[in-house]
């Protein structure tokens, strides 16, 4: 039981929430969903700021004894119950109660994303190995009704449960009122309101996607609830300034709730391609380039924490920024900081050495265990970097710039090859020196960025080769063994559809993101941090970071890779051109019968679907039906799997035959045709 000296808790008046933004937020002007339908059943979000519990767990065993209907009972000193809300939310608690009895007490509150860790002390949030997080108190003083509002800096960024249990030697409390005020997305009226979606015909891929994308919401945060650092020895406190404007996209609803530019490199897309809040992505690069230091590096991470010496995190900033511009081409963003970017690059390209490879001095990453020297996974970055910065750089008219950076990507490319491709095994090991180790980032990003060709042989043998570490629930990391980490897997994911390997990608969606998503110790709302091979919830033990398996985050957004891949490959629907400006329809079908879904950009709606016939099996026989609608004035073209193999197919658009090129023909996966100079508009399309 906790000592009285512990106790932190105060008396407050409940604030007035109304239907509105949270506290004092400008409000977005999104107030409603982008695409009304039957795939809203599948949002997450609550429909209000103020969210009650679905149901009453036992504490001793966790097993539900009933539903929440506005009252409960603490009988006596020790007694606690468990309040499940059904899903990851996050926010301030409000509790009203009826104290009976004569002696001062207590009603604590502990929080848990995961059913394992429920009880009088909260999960881990607070800092690895810094102290527990404890609980926090809702005192009395003898009877009568309470009203606890928790104080703003006791804000709970994540959880699904919350253990209420009562300290007091000859009382009892009367529960009735529990409230979460959600604090994430800050500046919505309407939780729901998406400007995106999706829809098959496989239910579990339709809820891992809208699971990303609320993960996503619970990462968009108000600026002034970070966690606070240097972080406390017992208890948490999240009022760390994050950066500029109302909201700002962080790394997890729990911890670390910090600006991390890694992480935006797969939550970045996924949040645009769903929730569509990029004022949130604006914020959170913003304060990395408020916060570049004087040799021009990036910090690892955003303030307060501002963690430094990370060479691969300070290009994902750079990345972070090109992503940004493509999905709302923010020229004034771009040319406010455009040159802190060119000191950016000067700084990093400034460690390629010979024999023409980057050498890593920096060497914070995600996780992996070993970094530094010439590590691929840092070439593989420092390539996707160039090559962006190319983009960047025509963008903002800098011609000399673009062609320097696009030639410094093609002797990196050549350098790569040459020195880090183990032509023996049929992938990339993990450095320039002889290594037996092939990791999977370096490998799943070399076939995403484009450093081998997605129509070679060299881009299947990797894809076949990473299918080796797979596990029954997930692929086993090499360069972190034992744990399964979402975040690079959603790169893998990636470079399988990028390779057409479609089947093999909807595999591995099923067996990583559908464990963790029906997992009945998880919140079964979002996409988890990372876990180990043998099932558990003790994602990095193995490093010796986090012996409290509890640290893990529930609710990641650098896990979301499948929001963005189901709508970008398997629906086929991506934008090639700043805000939409040319934009590409290239479906894959796998073993699914239909697909459609769409999203928003400052240009219009871009949506698309398909449907294949009764008659269609796989990608041969039958025929298939497509539709895209894409704003007036953009230009796009359609990649289109044929029906046979080798065969041409008949494709009409509009009720019109036309004429097709074939798109590639390397007969490795699966043959395509090419209908370019698509315009903008409303088109039908039938291939048979």
């Amino acid at each position: 039981m906790f000592a009285f000296s512990l106790l932190l808790g105060l008396l407050a008046t409940r604030p007035v929430l109304g239907d509105t933004c949270w506290r004092n937020t400008t409000c977005s002007t999104i107030t409603d969903t982008a695409f009304p339908g039957v795939w809203e059943d599948n949002i997450f979000a609550p429909e209000s700021r103020l969210v009650s519990p679905e149901s009453i767990l036992s504490a001793n065993d966790g097993v539900t004894i009933g539903s929440w209907n506005g009252s409960a009972t603490l009988a006596a000193n020790g007694s606690q119950l468990v309040f499940d809300f059904g899903k990851e939310v996050g926010g301030i608690i409000h509790l009203d109660f009826l104290v009976s009895g004569d002696s001062s007490g207590a009603v604590g509150i502990a929080f848990t994303e995961a059913k394992n860790w429920i009880g009088e002390w909260s999960d881990s949030s607070n800092g690895e190995l810094v102290g527990p997080d404890g609980a926090i108190y809702a005192n009395f003083t003898g009877p009568g009704k309470v009203s606890y509002v928790a104080p703003d800096e006791r804000l709970r960024g994540g959880f699904r449960y919350v253990t209420l249990f009562l300290i007091a030697d000859s009382a009892s409390v009367d529960l009735s009122s529990i409230e979460i005020e959600i604090g994430f997305q800050p500046t919505w009226s309407n939780l729901k309101a998406y400007q995106g979606y999706f829809h098959s015909s496989d239910s579990l891929l339709n809820s891992i996607w809208y699971s990303g994308a609320y993960t996503l919401q619970t990462n968009a945060v108000p600026v002034h609830f970070g966690r606070w650092v240097p972080f406390l020895h017992t208890g948490w406190a999240n009022n760390g300034t994050l950066g500029p404007g109302d909201t700002i996209i962080v790394d997890g609803a729990k911890r670390d709730r910090a600006v991390w530019p890694g992480d935006m490199g797969i939550a970045v897309p996924s949040t645009f391609v769903s929730v569509g809040d990029l004022d949130s992505v604006k914020n959170a690069l913003q304060t990395m380039y408020d916060n570049q230091n004087a040799d021009g590096s990036f910090p690892e991470a955003g303030p307060p924490l501002l963690q430094q010496g990370s060479d691969t995190y300070h290009m994902w900033t750079m990345i972070g920024t090109y992503n940004y511009l493509l999905y709302t081409n923010d020229t004034a963003f771009l040319a406010e900081n455009y040159n802190g970017y060119l000191r950016a690059m000067d700084f990093i390209y400034g460690k390629v050495s010979a024999p023409g490879l980057l050498n890593v001095t920096g060497t914070r990453d995600w996780a992996r265990w070993q970094t530094g020297f010439n590590m691929s996974e840092a070439q593989m970055i420092l390539y996707r970097t160039l090559n962006t910065g190319s983009s960047l750089a025509t963008w903002i008219g800098d011609a000399d710039n673009s062609t320097l950076w696009l030639s410094r990507a093609s002797s990196l490319q050549n350098a790569t090859l040459e020195y880090c491709f183990d032509p023996s095994y049929g992938a990339f090991k993990d450095n320039a020196t002889a290594t037996t180790l092939h990791p999977q980032d370096a490998n799943s990003m070399s076939v995403l960025f484009g450093l081998v060709g997605a129509d070679s042989s060299t881009a299947q043998s990797i894809s076949s080769r990473l299918t080796e570490n797979w596990t029954p629930i997930g692929p086993d990391s090499p360069e972190l063994p034992g744990n399964v980490s979402p975040f690079i897997s959603s790169f893998e994911l990636q470079a399988h559809l990028t390779i057409g390997q479609t089947e093999r990608a909807l595999e591995l969606i099923r067996t990583s993101w559908g464990w963790y998503l029906n997992n009945p110790n998880g919140s079964q709302s979002t996409v988890i941090e990372g876990y180990l091979t043998n099932g558990t919830f003790g994602y990095r033990w193995s490093r010796g970071y986090d012996n409290d398996f509890s640290y893990v985050s529930h609710a990641h957004g650098w896990s979301s890779g499948p929001t963005s891949a189901l709508t970008e490959y398997v629906l086929g629907l991506s934008i090639t051109g700043r805000v939409g400006s040319t934009w590409s329809f290239a479906p894959q079908f796998g073993d699914l019968s239909f697909a459609e879904g769409g999203y928003v950009t400052s240009l219009g709606k871009f949506s698309a679907s398909w449907v294949k016939s009764n008659s269609t099996t796989g990608q041969g026989g039958g025929k298939y039906s497509a539709t895209v609608s894409t704003p007036a004035g953009t230009v796009g073209s359609l990649t289109l799997p044929v029906l046979q193999q080798g065969v041409q197919p008949i494709v009409s658009v509009d009720g019109h035959q036309v004429k097709t090129t074939w798109a590639r023909k390397s007969g490795v996966v699966f043959d395509t045709v090419l209908v370019s100079d698509v315009k903008g508009g409303n088109h039908t399309i039938v291939v048979s």
